[in-house]
């Protein structure tokens, strides 16, 4: 039998990352088994003890890395700056407050689709989903004082802490409404995110 080398071990490793990253913002944590989750990364049942020490050990890194993707997003549209699509801000509201965020299948953004797991499980997973946030709440803090300063306007920086915390959970609470209704309810649905992109950042 070949020996598997560390290219293919880190294969391997980023498959189960990713394949959980899929199915945890989808299912859930807790409805996702091992033996499943290493069948959708194309892997032995048996191999997943070679790489995580725990089902809890793999959430804390794919929420992680899950939210280290949207920030990264998040930083691409700042640095690419305002366009004819509005503000960066805007941007990320328009995307996030989307349709076809709602209806992603693998979750999408971890922000909303990890968050009740977040409070049902670990202190460590939870301190990885904090720390996701926290950068979410610096990135918008910080893109409030760079548009007031562009404007000649004076932001103090506690004040656009403040903004940025209403703008995170307004568009988290937003999404899961929207999410919740969609298939009863979908009319109501588009118009809760309607009604968020055009009203949170008020």
């Amino acid at each position: 039998m070949p020996r598997i080398t560390k290219e293919d071990k880190a294969r391997n490793r980023q498959n189960i990352l990713e394949a959980a990253g899929r199915m945890f913002r989808s299912q859930g944590i807790d409805a996702v088994g091992i033996a499943e989750l290493m069948k959708e990364a194309g892997l032995t049942h048996g191999g997943f003890y070679n790489h995580f020490a725990s089902k809890n050990d793999l959430a804390v890194e794919v929420c992680g890395a899950s939210f280290a993707a949207s920030l990264g997003v998040l930083a691409r549209m700042v640095e690419d700056g305002p366009g004819q699509a509005g503000s960066p801000l805007e941007r990320v509201l328009a995307g996030y407050l989307s349709t076809a965020h709602r209806d992603a299948q693998d979750g999408g953004c971890p922000s909303a689709s990890l968050v009740t797991d977040a409070g049902r499980h670990s202190e460590a997973v939870q301190s990885a989903y904090a720390e996701g946030v926290k950068g979410y709440l610096t990135g918008f803090a910080a893109e409030f004082l760079r548009e007031a300063e562009e404007k000649g306007h004076e932001l103090d920086p506690g004040e656009a802490r403040h903004r940025a915390v209403r703008l995170l959970s307004e568009m988290v609470g937003a999404l899961m409404l929207a999410r919740a209704v969609r298939h009863v309810e979908p009319e109501l649905s588009d118009e809760i995110l309607q009604t968020g992109r055009s009203h949170a950042l008020d």
